[in-house]
């Protein structure tokens, strides 16, 4: 009777501590969520919404070969941007992990510093950076070369720039998973004639993967949904779906097709989460479903 009162008493505790997060997710994450997907299946005229509930939306979306191409440029944007980040990150994460000591958390908070200014502050300087006066192109000239026209205005300058933005989330998230890895197991496994190839991809990679998971998804997802960097850096050409989403919202007052567009976005991201955590093993990730004292 008293263990069950124990229990009981523990449960209320849990239940308090997460009504905070729980009413958070409610109010600001859920309730948006579902007014948007409402939304979806009306129609706008006149930046007005009517509940006529159809499905024109989706149909348009789906069949309109202007709609379907920005989903596709902006998924193999997504892709790359995080594909770059994680080879770009891994080195770093693990070095800082291994060899940082004291300074893992300085070093870490290096890696974030470009977060201490505004994102319009950040692109603006990539573009002071690629731009056709820009520093790189300017170094280029006086050296007798041509200036480089790839490098403002297109899919790759929006690509680098959303490099530059998301690579602190891809080296926190490989960090964070670290910091719990035992490198002795390294040594046994150099002990037991694999290279250091080999260990990495035996033994870190596999156990260290659920981060590398979370940093993907915290890479892709904002870039799929991206509109600043592609406008400032993309040009007219460089558009993504995150810019004709927002134009719904703006210019031409089509909040239902626009909706219908952020469900789509949504259910993409989704999809690609599950897709990377279905790739998980959380036994061998060291996770026994059990917590200390258990």
């Amino acid at each position: 009777m008293a263990a069950q009162l124990r229990l009981t008493r523990r449960d209320l505790k849990a239940m308090a501590l997460s009504l905070p997060g729980a009413l958070f997710l409610l109010f600001f994450l859920f309730l948006p969520l579902v007014t948007i997907v409402i939304y979806s299946f009306w129609r706008s005229e006149n930046y007005t919404m009517i509940a006529d509930w159809n499905l024109d939306n989706y149909i348009t979306l789906l069949t309109t070969r202007t709609y379907l191409t920005f989903i596709f440029r902006s998924l193999v944007m997504s892709l790359s941007v995080s594909f770059i980040c994680l080879v770009y990150s891994w080195p770093v994460a693990y070095f800082i992990a291994r060899y940082g000591g004291r300074y893992r958390l300085i070093l870490v908070l290096l890696t974030a510093a470009p977060f201490f200014t505004g994102i319009i502050l950040r692109v603006t300087a990539m573009q002071q950076i690629l731009g056709p006066i820009g520093v790189l192109n300017m170094f280029l000239t006086n050296m007798g070369l041509a200036p480089l026209k790839l490098l403002m205005y297109t899919n790759y300058a929006t690509a680098l720039g959303l490099v530059y933005l998301w690579i602190p989330f891809m080296v926190l998230a490989i960090y964070l998973s670290l910091l719990t890895f035992d490198f002795k197991l390294l040594d046994a496994a150099m002990i037991n004639g694999a290279g250091p190839l080999r260990a990495f991809i035996e033994v870190t990679w596999p156990l260290n993967w659920i981060g590398t998971c979370i940093g993907l998804a915290l890479v892709f997802i904002p870039t799929f949904a991206a509109t600043i960097t592609p406008k400032f850096l993309g040009g007219v050409n460089g558009a993504l779906y995150g810019n004709i989403l927002a134009h719904q919202f703006g210019a031409t007052g089509t909040w239902a097709l626009g909706s219908a567009m952020g469900v789509v976005l949504f259910a993409i991201s989704s999809l690609f989460v599950y897709i990377i955590f279905k790739t998980v093993n959380l036994n061998r990730a060291g996770y026994t479903g059990k917590l200390d004292g258990e």
